[in-house]
């Protein structure tokens, strides 16, 4: 009895303090922002009032320590848990963060365009073990097919290495298929031969998009428009194509030291990231997927099955990289790191649970989802494979 009346007062003491530092941090200007302004916790339910509060000390914890600067949405099933925003989105512009605000996914975006191959393939528009070259005539390696791109086991060299070597220094605004171009002219060595082993390379997926407009006959930011986006009621969700850079919800992306990074030669080319989305509407590609209405439970048990053996603690499917693979605490996600952007999103199968943090500021916290998970369960997990995959290529 006593130590639920301490646990009452805890929970009212945080509650009171929380509205009055969402309420001051309202007030402060740019000149404040080193603060770290807070937007409040919209929730307002009784329900997950143990998972709320721990999640709450364990953000308010990092932010306080300034090694995170995001938005956070948490949810089971249509449950939302937990959302919040911390910091800045524009610090010239002195817009803080919100419900509202609009990131880029970097390598999440990788989910959506193996969505968008495995609707194609589901539509029997496509065979995943298709040669690429049949698709793509330009293709020089005759070998690989569309699963050895959708898994990382191509062998392909990374374009962001290669095009620095073919192009001249001055050379901007690249495009995929430009990409495709030098690969066809210089034919770049790859690492090993197609199906040898796993190696994640961003050039896989921006091959991927280059076929999803081949097969669809539309452009890959208008299939996803009129495919995923409009459907599912994405309003806010666009490639970087597309993206209108007036939108006052248009997040920067920051260092650490909050010094803005700029754009390079390398943002127009997409499918491996360039897609733009706020919190909910990510929550809402995650929760169509739990429902079947993306694609089938078979076409997704296909992208959450291992296809590196030799990838013992953690796996990669098409699309996706996964834990605890063999067990029934199976989680997907994907990691994103782009110019300033660090980004995460995972879902656990057996609970419908979806956790999304989209952050602007070079920060690794963002990755180290276990004491997420710590937090919804209220126990101590030992498996801290979350921390290792941070150093992963994005």
């Amino acid at each position: 009895m006593k130590s639920e009346f301490k646990y009452l007062i805890a929970l009212f003491s945080f509650l009171i303090a929380n509205y009055n530092q969402s309420e001051s941090n309202a007030k402060e200007g740019l000149n404040k922002f080193f603060e770290k302004p807070i937007k409040k916790n919209s929730l307002d339910t009784s329900k997950y009032l143990n998972e709320k509060f721990r999640l709450d000390t364990l953000f308010n914890q990092l932010y306080k320590k300034n090694v995170f600067n995001a938005n956070v949405l948490i949810a089971k099933g249509n449950d939302i848990i937990y959302k919040k925003s911390f910091g800045m989105g524009n610090i010239e512009k002195g817009v803080t963060l919100s419900d509202s605000s609009i990131f880029q996914l970097a390598s999440v975006s990788k989910v959506i365009t193996s969505i968008g191959i495995l609707m194609l393939y589901e539509q029997e528009k496509l065979n995943l073990d298709a040669q690429v070259s049949d698709i793509l005539p330009e293709f020089p390696y005759k070998k690989m097919t569309i699963e050895h791109l959708l898994c990382h086991r191509s062998g392909l060299p990374n374009y962001t290495y290669f095009c620095c070597k073919y192009l001249k220094d001055d050379a901007t605004d690249l495009s995929n298929r430009e990409v495709l171009e030098l690969m066809a002219k210089y034919q770049p060595t790859p690492y090993f031969n197609e199906g040898k082993r796993f190696n994640y390379s961003n050039t896989n997926y921006i091959i991927l998009a280059l076929i999803i407009e081949n097969i669809s006959g539309l452009s890959y930011d208008t299939y996803l428009h009129q495919k995923l986006f409009e459907p599912l009621g994405m309003r806010h969700t666009q490639t970087i194509k597309k993206l209108d850079l007036s939108n006052m919800n248009l997040t920067c992306g920051y260092s650490n030291s909050f010094k803005q990074i700029e754009n390079d030669r390398f943002d127009g080319v997409i499918g491996d990231k360039g897609i733009f989305t706020t919190t909910h509407d990510l929550l809402l590609l995650s929760k169509a997927l739990y429902q079947n209405k993306l694609l089938s439970a078979k076409t997704q048990a296909l992208a959450y099955t291992p296809h590196s053996k030799e990838k013992k603690m953690s796996n990669y499917g098409l699309g996706w990289r996964m834990k605890n693979i063999s067990n029934e605490n199976k989680e997907v996600y994907h990691n994103g790191w782009w110019h300033g952007y660090k980004t995460s999103f995972h879902r656990r199968l057996k609970d419908s649970l979806t956790i999304i943090i989209l952050s602007n500021k070079l920060n690794n916290s963002v990755y180290a989802t276990h004491k997420i998970y710590e937090a919804i369960d209220g126990i101590n997990h030992s498996d801290k494979s979350s921390e290792v995959e941070m150093k992963a290529e994005y």
